[in-house]
């Protein structure tokens, strides 16, 4: 007996224009109409000279193998095969042609004469928002990410559905990055290229036309990519890039914006020339008034903090730490009440330039914001054994005595002493 719910609907795409049966071995004529291998060879065989399905005059008639439909063709039969094989033929009939559907636009996004790549990726950017599942099956589909980054590429930035287009290409590929396991094979195909290709100019279009989600998911992609010296640098040196991400993190932007730029910014801070970039670019007065700023999130403050700290071990991040006396406020004021986390970056900072290189505007300026009351309290905290040296430390540079260190300190806990 023959159940009705498991009628197929073959994607006409798969089918030989000549045999109309599924391709196995799909190649493609120079006019780019791709055929199955064996009717395509009986045809030219038979001494016709034309293309079948436009008749065109064949100017070679060499065939080149089409491995993405080939694969597309794969991916379908195995899903197929799942369709059959599973007990809840309703669901996996809907599966099956959303599949369906979504392979026909893959489909599309490889042919570049193709007008429909604008629906294409809209629809591959709702099957990767619908479900966990879909992202894992785009992850999976063979070819599918660097087909994504190719369409970042030759992008005309001065015609607005240009800017649409890539704001779509960057939320679908932010959608499946975390199921992809060859970060590495990404960060080639992003970075490697930039002689050639545009992928990181792309983002970066984004990153200044975006709205405020496609920015949050092109520093997400960013952030995916740089996993090594290498990639933070290339990222740092694309022009506007650093500048561009600074811009995102001012107290009125996105919560949402400010801690994905943010991310992306202590992802790629870490190589010291990237170090030296932000301190030029001003970055300590950026991170001083969103450090400021009211009702400020423990995540995004610990961020911060993290990267005030970095700039910190460089000589120029210091300087501007020092003569920021707001920015060394800022940073007493997030010691204590925030988290474990970001009470150890902001004593690192403060050990760093108070203790380690001993700047006198740097200790006037904690002096200036109770900042020796707040080191007390720390020290009769829980906190951790590396955090309580620091604080030893400091409270030695500052010479604290009985009466200067507690001068406006009036509680019950005063006659604790650090040393």
């Amino acid at each position: 007996m023959v159940r009705d719910d498991l009628y197929i609907t073959v994607p006409s795409f798969f089918r030989c224009p000549i045999s109309l049966d599924v391709m196995k071995s799909p190649v493609s004529l120079c006019t780019g109409v791709t055929y199955d291998r064996s009717s395509i060879q009986r045809w030219l065989d038979d001494g016709n000279n034309t293309c079948p399905a436009t008749m065109q005059i064949l100017h070679s008639k060499e065939f080149v193998p089409n491995r993405t439909l080939q694969r597309l063709i794969q991916i379908w039969s195995d899903s197929v095969r799942h369709r059959v094989d599973s007990s809840e033929s309703t669901a996996a009939t809907e599966s099956v042609l959303a599949r369906d559907q979504l392979l026909a636009a893959i489909n599309d996004l490889e042919d570049s004469r193709s007008e429909n790549r604008f629906d294409s990726v809209s629809k591959i950017l709702s099957f990767a928002q619908d479900s966990e599942e879909n992202r894992d099956f785009l992850a999976r589909t063979e070819g599918f990410v660097p087909v994504l980054v190719g369409l970042l590429d030759n992008v005309d930035s001065r015609v607005q559905r240009s800017i649409e287009f890539l704001e779509l290409v960057v939320k679908a590929l932010d959608l499946v990055l975390s199921k992809v396991e060859n970060r590495e094979e990404l960060k080639n195909l992003m970075l490697k290229s930039q002689g050639q290709g545009q992928s990181i100019d792309s983002v970066l279009l984004v990153l200044q036309q975006g709205s405020c989600e496609s920015r949050i998911a092109s520093a997400r992609v960013l952030k995916s990519i740089a996993i090594d010296a290498e990639s933070k640098l290339l990222i740092a040196e694309k022009e506007g890039l650093v500048s561009e991400l600074l811009k995102l993190i001012t107290p009125d932007k996105d919560p949402n914006l400010i801690e994905n730029a943010l991310s992306c910014l202590v992802a790629i801070s870490t190589p010291k020339r990237n170090k030296a970039k932000l301190v030029h670019l001003g970055a300590v007065k950026v991170f001083s008034k969103l450090l400021s700023a009211s009702n400020l999130s423990v995540s995004v403050a610990e961020k911060v903090l993290k990267l005030i700290e970095t700039m910190s071990s460089t000589k120029e991040g210091r300087a501007q730490i020092c003569e920021e006396a707001e920015c060394v406020a800022a940073i007493v004021n997030k010691v204590l009440k925030v988290s474990s986390v970001a009470t150890e970056h902001a004593v690192t900072t403060l050990w760093s330039v108070c203790y380690l290189f001993r700047d006198q505007k740097a200790q006037e300026a904690v002096t200036k914001a109770n900042g020796l009351t707040k080191i007390l309290l720390l020290m009769q905290s829980n906190c951790t054994p590396q955090v309580r040296q620091m604080s030893s430390d400091l409270l030695k540079i500052f010479r604290v005595n009985s009466k200067s260190c507690l001068s406006s300190y009036d509680t019950k806990t005063t006659h604790i002493m650090p040393f």
